[in-house]
């Protein structure tokens, strides 16, 4: 790899640039991109895919001064490397390291802290409106994935924008995929923008016509103007940007940096809110990840010769485990349909999709949708499973309460990555279900410690005749050893009698693994696996309390309004003493989740130094 990239001030140089440097440079960003995130793992085929928009971005507006909010998050590592990060890139998503989204704490080029979909154009809008407020100068562009405008939060602020005629660029990255290939009638209305000339060449024709005609009269030049708009209502979804109040500009190619800085250029020159639409090839530099984009979306270290991962899981996933199952589920059950909201992939559901293509539905980064649809479907008689990761459902809250909770109707919430995710970091983490679901009434919720209660956790959830949530975590799947599961009980897993650990979940593992350390220390602790969060098992706790001095609440959610709360407080009146053990009462940095769980003390280590610092109190 050359010197090119590290021999230069960015972005300051970048604005000094020709084009030909510019092609130079996008070559070197998407080498050193392969070769770097080959090493730390992370999202690299959206990063590939916006190489030149971020070129042209940063030589067309003056950051940190204008403003640029990056939706999702994960297409800013060209954005972070142009603006002074490039000598930590080696530390991307690292305990201590720099972040895979943007962070306002880590930079100032980065406006705002981005992680999840469908938000950048409202936070542009009011960063836009607070500039005029203030009566100060600077332009702002939200940058949104085709993806990301299937979430409802998107047209919501399009439409304001449009009303409130206030000066700011939408630009829209197009490649026909959010993590999994787009779906619906949005990604279709895209694709028949970007697969026809007709409009390109006759937009083109136009322009030229107009400037030959000599301007004779207001009732003339109205008239060209509006044979140019039928015209466009002709042949083009794309108006639809125009009706909600937008000038639209595109399709631009999103690979040709002279045709992104000239069409910015344009586009500041407008007045009112301007969206332009960029077209994209996600993963594009690196054939591995131009060939399968949803595998490189979001990848683990690996081999850059062959694209491979550089480890190999041991055993099946729990999203595996749970894929596995609803294919047997399904097959018994012809009532039984899945929900994905763009993550058919992620969650297991792909070997679904196929089979049962008349039951599967991927609606579409649209998690509030994803529950109401579910809600839709279950009152009138089927058995809905909705699998969507536990930081996204937090987007659906309103309508789990109101649409299904509210309704007792039997939708089974599938919530993966429940707990600590990793090296996403603050905005993934699955950290709060457990707190803003398990006291919604009629409600079900388990949390499953391995691959068998997960299968009979989905198995029992079809007897529910009511709302149901099951969490497991991102990872290998534990191995069960035969237990059965009966709704609301807990299950002994080890006696003791001088301390228990009632776990849940990843934790279960973790209590395991304490209470060998304890023994070293000749403190006898025994574990119960809790799994049910609600109903909580009142009668186990009780006896539990009745023999043990101890009880340790092992949670993978945050401590406040966690389970072991509720725990603490039904046993308000005993004697037992009672100690929480899950996150603290803020938000996670990324790391390895073996990594945090060590510093915050959740690892077997943490857990038994915690032990025996209360029984020696």
């Amino acid at each position: 790899m050359s010197n090119y990239l590290f021999d230069h001030h960015f972005p300051e140089d970048l604005r000094k640039m020709d084009y030909d440097e510019l092609e130079l440079l996008s070559y070197e960003l998407r080498d050193f991109l392969i070769q770097s995130v080959s090493k730390t793992g992370g999202h690299l085929a959206p990063s590939l895919g916006v190489v030149e928009i971020t070129l042209a971005l940063h030589k067309s507006f003056q950051t940190p001064v204008d403003k640029l909010i990056w939706d999702v998050g994960h297409q800013s590592y060209v954005h972070k490397i142009l603006t002074g990060r490039l000598q930590e890139f080696e530390t991307l998503r690292q305990f201590g390291g720099i972040s895979g989204f943007p962070k306002t704490s880590e930079s100032e080029y980065d406006t705002f802290d981005t992680g999840h979909s469908s938000n950048s154009i409202s936070i542009g809008l009011g960063m836009a409106t607070a500039r005029d407020i203030k009566g100060e100068d600077f332009h702002v562009v939200s940058i949104i994935g085709d993806g990301a405008l299937t979430g409802g939060l998107a047209f919501e602020a399009l439409n304001n924008a449009g009303s409130s005629r206030t000066n700011m660029i939408i630009l829209l990255n197009d490649n026909g995929m959010s993590i999994s290939r787009n779906t619906g009638g949005l990604s279709r209305s895209l694709g028949r923008i970007t697969s026809t000339d007709k409009y390109i060449h006759t937009k083109t024709q136009i322009k030229k016509g107009l400037s030959k005609v000599p301007i004779i009269g207001d009732s003339v030049v109205s008239g060209i103007h509006h044979a140019k708009e039928n015209i466009k209502y002709a042949v083009i979804d794309g108006i639809l940007f125009e009706e909600l109040g937008c000038k639209y500009i595109g399709p631009v190619d999103g690979h040709d940096i002279k045709a992104l800085c000239e069409t910015l250029e344009h586009a500041k020159s407008i007045k009112g809110p301007v969206f332009i639409h960029a077209v994209t090839q996600k993963g594009k530099g690196y054939s591995k990840a131009e060939q399968n984009p949803n595998v490189f979306h979001g990848i683990g270290p690996f081999d850059v010769d062959s694209g491979k991962p550089v480890s190999k899981s041991k055993g099946d996933s729990y999203s595996a485990v749970f894929g596995k199952k609803m294919l047997d589920l399904a097959a018994k059950d012809k009532r039984i349909v899945t929900v994905s909201a763009a993550m058919a992939d992620g969650v297991g559901l792909k070997a679904f999709a196929t089979k049962y293509k008349n039951r599967f539905f991927d609606v579409g980064i649209a998690e509030g949708h994803a529950v109401t649809f579910a809600a839709g479907m279950a009152n009138s008689g089927l058995k809905p499973f909705v699998a969507i990761y536990s930081t996204f459902l937090q987007r659906a809250y309103d309508q789990i309460v109101e649409d299904v909770c509210l309704q007792n109707l039997p939708v089974t919430f599938c919530i993966d990555r429940a707990g600590i995710v990793g090296e996403d970091g603050e905005t993934h983490h699955g950290l709060f279900d457990i707190s803003y679901l398990k006291n919604l009434p009629n409600m079900t919720m388990m949390a499953p410690s391995d691959d068998e209660t997960l299968e009979q956790a989905l198995d029992l959830s079809q007897s529910i005749d009511a709302p149901c949530a099951i969490r497991y975590p991102r990872g290998t799947a534990r191995r069960g050893d035969g237990r059965r599961l009966e709704i609301g009980k807990s299950i002994p897993l080890k006696e003791g009698k001088d301390v228990v650990l009632w776990a849940y979940g990843s934790m279960v593992q973790n209590a395991l693994d304490a209470a060998e350390l304890l023994a070293e220390d000749g403190i006898d602790a025994g574990v119960i696996d809790g799994m049910f969060i609600k109903p909580l098992d009142k009668f186990g706790l009780y006896k539990a309390a009745s023999e043990y001095p101890m009880i340790v609440t092992l949670e993978d959610g945050v401590v406040a309004g966690g389970i072991g709360e509720t725990m603490k407080a039904m046993l308000s009146d005993h004697d037992t003493k009672i100690i929480n053990i899950g996150w603290p009462d803020r938000f996670i940095q990324h790391g390895s989740q073996s990594r945090l769980f060590a510093e915050y003390g959740l690892d077997a280590s943490g857990i038994a130094d915690t032990i025996k610092k209360g029984l020696a109190r």
